[in-house]
């Protein structure tokens, strides 16, 4: 497949990512897969790795999440990663739910026997994580699969993420994402800078789109706003269940809020060259102008006593009212006579 599967024709296609929210249950995670499909998000998403294949079991302070993260503080990333995986045997049946539901199912491959194992499932795309952007022989790897490549680039200065471009394309990927990401868990708003969006766009010749950490869903409908064709977010089931994903997660109502509102975010950007619109032909008729407010009779002046600018439509307009003041009325009129030239 040579180009990305697109979601419906307005709004980006929305990539439900499980990640470790299936809390160590293949049932679980199929449910998940389900209440995805119930609220018309386009794509499911799992990673590909076990502990050892994209940690050491080593137990250093290197080895360690950092003492003051929010969510993992001082656990042994082997163990995190442990907790965390999807079992490679679990692959199959998700990705066959998912695709008999009608949603694209594809992965984030850690390291090449992963990549080997996805060529076996034949997924659509694939997604290089933020943190594997400086992989450069894994993008190569996952490029010369010749399918279309989703690369987030949290954690990447503008020269990597030129690299990771460069190399996916010298690879020989010609469908190319790149998502803005803050590689924190969870991310605040204000580091969500989404003005790269259109930045890499004119830099990279890429598509865009956003791999959202945050909470809600403001940060992903300004996203499908300026331009992303992908939004990925985190999916759980409740986050009161917990796990190593669930604080960040979107719950399915949740998502199917996110679903509407991004489309309703790209079909609301509209055209600049549009003004009034005949969705407000009633609202037109009703925008005020100048009518008799008591009644008149011939030969009376045109004065605030007997002339007013009131809603509807229908008479002279409003900008008109110091021109008909003083002039005598030549007709009976009374109240509610809409006000034009030939009253005088």
């Amino acid at each position: 497949m040579s180009s990305l599967p697109l979601g419906p024709e307005k709004g980006p296609l929305i990539v439900a990512e499980i990640s470790g929210n299936h809390n160590g249950s293949l049932p679980r995670a199929l449910e998940i897969v389900r209440a995805i499909a119930d609220t018309g998000a386009h794509a499911v998403k799992i990673q590909t790795y076990t502990a050892d294949t994209i940690t050491l079991n080593v137990d250093s302070p290197a080895f360690r999440v950092s003492d003051g993260h929010e969510l993992w503080a001082s656990r042994k990333l082997y163990d995190l990663y442990e907790e965390a995986h999807t079992p490679w045997a679990w692959h199959e049946p998700i990705f066959n739910l998912a695709r008999d539901l009608g949603m694209i199912a594809f992965s984030t491959p850690f390291d090449d026997t992963a990549v080997d194992f996805l060529e076996t499932l034949d997924v659509p795309v694939y997604k290089i994580a933020s943190l594997e952007i400086v992989d450069l022989p894994l993008i190569t790897q996952v490029a010369q699969t010749g399918k279309p490549m989703i690369i987030s680039v949290g954690t990447a200065s503008i020269a990597e993420a030129a690299e990771a471009v460069a190399a996916a394309k010298a690879g020989g990927c010609t469908d190319i994402t790149l998502l803005a990401c803050t590689s924190s868990y969870p991310a605040q708003p204000d580091d969500a800078n989404l003005l790269r969006m259109p930045a890499m766009a004119q830099i990279f010749g890429t598509k865009v789109g956003l791999s959202d950490h945050t909470m809600g869903l403001g940060v992903s409908v300004a996203a499908a706003a300026l331009g992303a064709s992908v939004i990925e977010k985190h999916v759980t089931l409740r986050r009161s269940d917990g796990g190593v994903d669930s604080a960040f997660s979107l719950e399915p109502a949740e998502l199917a809020q996110l679903v509407e509102a991004c489309d309703m975010a790209v079909r609301a950007l509209g055209s600049a060259d549009a003004w009034a619109t005949s969705a407000e032909n009633e609202s037109l008729r009703l925008r005020p102008s100048l009518y008799v407010s008591a009644d008149v009779r011939a030969g009376d002046v045109a004065s605030p006593l007997n002339v007013r600018s009131v809603r509807p439509g229908g008479g002279l307009p409003p900008k008109e009212i110091d021109r008909t003041m003083g002039r005598i009325f030549n007709t009976d009129a009374p109240a509610g006579t809409p006000i034009t030239w030939d009253l005088f």
